[in-house]
């Protein structure tokens, strides 16, 4: 653990989820590939699209209506609608049909990949790490992603789990962290967020009045090799530290 900033007391904990608690790209390449192969057997037209046609469709659909970089899920929807559709970037719409074939249709490939995006065991050490904390103080999750928490066994460990959408903007934007500290009760200056993208979570939490702590499970932490604007007030060389604040 290395120490950047002083640390007020502690009296509740955030927590990114993503590449924080568990290492995300390979779950999330795994839940693509489901999806093309969903597509593939159902939707053969679909299947023609190029990785340049989806990412022209995902670019088209935020361009239209930038709250859905901040909602992973409903992002998803508007794309695979266009995309079941036949719809081009250029005529692609962001209201999503919640009816008929197509709705229908919609929901089975987003299940799909929502459903292997979601099917993968927390480590033993990060449960009991959970747990130690949630004993102690209060903990809530703040993540840009869109897990099942409770899928993956997580969700019992905080009081609540907050993810951006349409209505709550992605981090580094405050309103979640906001959020968090009204639902707490607590004054930011003694809530610590944990996450591992110094933007996001670190320079987030700071700009919000919450103390930070940087953590990344998904690789090797050097302050080198990070966009850094703003330094956290501690680094973690593991989860397990995070209890010396009890």
């Amino acid at each position: 653990m290395q120490f950047f900033r002083s640390i007020n007391h502690i009296d509740a904990m955030t927590f990114d989820l993503d590449d924080t608690l568990y290492n995300n790209d390979p779950i999330i390449r795994r839940a693509e590939q489901a999806l093309q192969a969903h597509i593939a057997q159902y939707h053969p037209e679909a299947a023609k699209l190029t990785s340049q046609d989806w990412l022209q469709l995902k670019r088209a659909a935020i361009a239209k209506d930038r709250r859905l970089a901040s909602d992973m899920g409903q992002l998803r929807r508007v794309v695979l609608t266009a995309a079941l559709s036949g719809t081009s970037a250029d005529k692609l719409d962001v209201k999503v049909n919640n009816r008929g074939e197509l709705s229908d249709a919609v929901e089975a490939c987003f299940n799909c990949f929502y459903d292997a995006r979601s099917n993968f065991d927390l480590a033993d050490d990060v449960h009991h790490v959970l747990k130690a904390l949630s004993n102690k103080r209060p903990l809530i999750g703040i993540t840009n992603g869109n897990v099942n928490a409770q899928k993956i066994g997580i969700e019992g460990y905080f009081e609540t789990i907050l993810h951006a959408s349409t209505t709550r903007p992605m981090k580094p934007a405050r309103e979640m962290f906001d959020e968090a500290a009204d639902h707490l009760g607590i004054a930011p200056k003694h809530i610590l967020h944990v996450g591992d993208n110094l933007i996001k979570d670190v320079k987030g939490a700071i700009n919000a009045g919450y103390q930070a702590a940087w953590f990344a499970c998904n690789r090797q932490m050097k302050l080198a090799n990070e966009p850094v604007s703003v330094l956290p007030h501690i680094a973690l060389d593991d989860l397990n530290e995070l209890t010396y604040f009890l």
